[in-house]
């Protein structure tokens, strides 16, 4: 018979027992195993995983654990087949350069002072694993709407509430809406002074320890005085495993030019995109941060880069 096992036929295996089977019954290589978890922004050298599947070594720290959710799909068991026999652990590993993911100091700042109005630590002890954002953008070629859903990590401690903040560098603006629509309920709402930062404290359902895991699900709601912005962005201090965009037009409002942009440590990247008669476009990226990825797009012609 194939199949998921059940729990009553794996409940008294350990965690190298459980992989090792799986790897043996589904035919599949650690070769294999470690290109595709490399794919997905998730890279576990062979070596590390034939000492995950002989029990010399077990799972530790933010990045090893990502990958065990990957693993349980390859090898077709169900999801905490693999994570759940590990039990606690304290540790969270090396967790890659962090880096505030945009450049100007000034609103680093502001972003800094944010957060402390609003209770939070800074940095905060999380991290973003996968971020999966979509902007819907009007007839009149303004941003209605931003949903943003991802997986977040505890990277120290316990975690019962996380801040986030929207950015309008450069241009003061009225606080868009911010709403809870799964994992939790928005807790507080602060605007920066400069009116450039708007944030908001989401707490958590249930608070996560490190390194567990938790989904969380929002949008921010544009007013109808908020100022037209020509592009949508997500930026991650930390590396993510995944950081999804996509913007969807108006049938009444289409861009004549897009662009993508991707900001990181080493420098901007600027990609001419183009919509091929659709009506929405999406960029992509595993294994990416610190940095910043964003949609810009505009009608007429495009301007010259500065």
């Amino acid at each position: 018979m194939t199949g998921h096992a059940t729990s009553q036929d794996r409940s008294a295996e350990t965690f190298a027992e459980v992989l090792s089977t799986a790897i043996r019954e589904r035919g599949i290589t650690l070769s294999r195993l470690h290109a595709r978890l490399a794919e997905r922004g998730n890279p576990v050298s062979r070596a590390t995983l034939s000492y995950w599947r002989s029990g010399e070594r077990r799972p530790e720290g933010a990045q090893s654990l990502a990958a065990i959710g990957d693993l349980e799909e390859m090898l077709d068991l169900d999801p905490g087949t693999l994570l759940d026999r590990l039990g606690p652990t304290m540790r969270t590993g090396p967790l890659g350069s962090t880096a505030f993911p945009f450049d100007e100091d000034p609103t680093e700042q502001r972003v800094r002072e944010t957060f402390l109005a609003m209770g939070a630590a800074y940095p905060d002890p999380t991290r973003e694993l996968t971020i999966h954002a979509v902007t819907d953008v009007g007839p009149d070629g303004r941003v209605l709407r931003r949903t943003t859903r991802m997986v977040v990590q505890a990277t120290s401690g316990v975690v019962a509430a996380i801040p986030f903040v929207e950015i309008t560098t450069g241009e003061p603006t009225p606080q868009p809406g911010f709403e809870a629509l799964g994992g939790g309920r928005i807790l507080v709402r602060h605007t920066h002074p400069s009116r450039e930062v708007h944030g908001f404290m989401f707490e958590l359902d249930r608070p996560i320890s490190s390194p567990e895991t938790t989904m969380i699900e929002w949008a921010v709601v544009y007013p109808a005085g908020f100022p037209i912005t020509d592009g949508t962005g997500h930026g991650v201090a930390f590396q993510s495993r995944e950081l999804l965009l996509w913007t969807r037009f108006d049938p009444g409002w289409v861009p004549d030019w897009c662009e993508e942009l991707e900001e990181t440590p080493a420098g901007l990247t600027v990609t001419p995109r183009a919509l091929n008669g659709a009506l929405s476009l999406h960029a992509i990226r595993r294994g990416f941060g610190p940095g910043a990825l964003s949609i810009r797009w505009g009608q007429g012609e495009r301007p010259e880069p500065s």
